[in-house]
């Protein structure tokens, strides 16, 4: 009877071993897709201030038809909020252009080896995970 009740106890040792195991494995996936949503999250709403930016006059500081600020009178370049170019979630850089822009974001934590790529048109702002 001993070595039925050993057998039985470390039968359980292995299965809550490898149930542990699975456990973080899961934990750590979950955390980079999280990590994902919220970089995808952060270009879409820089994409949506670019736009935001391209239509606006440039006599009221906006780009007039231009995210480089070359399409009209008094246009301005729109560039990344210094307080948004580093969040939680990660690091974005701008690429400019006069009617497409590209922002490209990056996650903090050096284990994940992706990139979000947000490209933003006056009418359009596509995202890529690569």
């Amino acid at each position: 009877m001993g070595q039925q009740q050993l057998l039985l106890i470390v039968l359980g040792v292995i299965i809550v071993g490898i149930a542990v195991v699975v456990g973080i494995n899961l934990f750590n996936a979950n955390a980079e897709e999280s990590n994902k949503d919220g970089i995808v999250s952060d270009c879409t709403n820089l994409g949506a201030m670019a736009q935001q930016h391209y239509k606006k006059p440039g006599s009221m500081g906006g780009g007039a038809n231009s995210f480089d600020g070359t399409g009209g009178a008094n246009g301005v370049a729109w560039a990344i909020p210094a307080s948004l170019e580093e969040t939680a979630n990660g690091t974005y850089v701008l690429t400019p252009g006069a009617q497409e822009i590209t922002i490209t974001g990056s996650p903090l934590t050096a284990e994940y080896d992706w990139d979000v790529i947000t490209t933003v048109t006056p009418l359009e702002i596509i995202t890529v995970i690569q």
